[in-house]
Parts: structure tokens; sequence; C-alpha cells
């Protein structure tokens, strides 16, 4: 299991330092470099359980078959982190969470993993986008439409309560200002 979050973590960062680079000032990719420099006997050793698991678990079908298992592990947790819709949250958090791996004493990856991969985890739900925003918690709640119904408006184009109830347009507390 250490391993493993040893691995997906390293996976993350890796992703990271390929997809945020639009962004240099978050540090990614030289954070990713100064991690395989300071951890990499660390890493190396949880790819080698890792390999040493999927060989274990597919004896019976062989060495390709543990290699190939081995491979689809990889191909999955590296595509559990390809993002568009949460790219700038999850680069933030990478960031930050590659500056603590750089500063942690060599031998520690397993304990900043340990410590922060829920949260990276949670930085990969999208909650916003610059172009087109969304709002925390509209998701969830069907969107205010209108009635157009030709039984709910007289032929002055006023709407008429008595037949379609209470208008429920424009939502409670938006002004025009705020639309």
């Amino acid at each position: 299991m250490r391993a493993a979050l040893v691995w997906h973590m390293r996976a993350a960062l890796n992703v990271a330092a390929l997809q945020c680079q639009f962004e240099p000032t978050l540090l990614t990719v030289p954070n990713y470099n100064s991690i395989l420099a300071d951890h990499g006997e660390e890493l190396k050793g949880a790819f080698d359980t890792l390999t040493k698991y999927f060989l274990r678990v597919n004896k019976a079908a062989g060495a390709r078959a543990g290699q190939a298992a081995l491979d689809q592990f990889g191909t999955r947790t590296y595509s559990s982190f390809a993002t568009v819709a949460a790219q700038y949250g999850f680069c933030q958090t990478a960031a930050s969470i590659g500056r603590d791996a750089v500063f942690a004493p060599r031998g520690h990856f397993a304990e900043v993993a340990l410590a922060r991969s829920r949260e990276l985890r949670n930085s990969l739900i999208p909650w916003g986008e610059q172009r087109f925003p969304r709002y925390i918690g509209s998701e969830r709640s069907a969107p205010m439409m209108i009635r157009l119904d030709p039984i709910c408006w007289n032929k002055k184009g006023e709407w008429v309560a008595k037949k379609c109830g209470a208008q429920n347009w424009p939502p409670a507390g938006v002004g025009i200002a705020g639309r």
C-alpha cells in the first residue's frame, strides 16, 4: 500500500509537471525534477515493490501478464489525474505538494504522499471555469425556468397568477443588477 501511495503521488506530480506549464510560477517542472533527484531511491523502491507485486499476483499467467497488469495500473493511475475542468485547482494543489516534497527529508516522500493525497484527489473536482463560470451548489439544483405556457399569460403579456401560481422569475434575491 505504501509503494502504491508513493507511486500514485509521483504520477500525479508528473502529470502536473506536464499539464501545468501554462503557469511557470507554480514551479511544477523544477519541483518535480528536484523530487526525482532527492527521492529517487524511495521512488525506485516503490516501483520495484509494485513490479514484484504484479508479477507475484499474476504468477500463474506468466511474467508477461504481470507486466501487462503493471502497465495497466500505470495507465489508469496517470489517466486519473488528467483534467480539464479542474486544471487550475489541481495545478495549484500539486505545486503546493511538490514544494512540500522538495523540502521533505530524503526517505520521507511517503509521509508527504500520505498527508496530502486526499487533498490532491479533491482538487480534481471541478468547481468553476474562467470562461464558463459555475457556482458551488448550482449543479445540484434544477435551473429556474420561467413558464411560457400561453395559459399563464394574458393578452397584454402579463402573468396570470390565478392560473399558474406565483411567478418564479426572477429567482428570489436576484435583482436586475445581479443578473
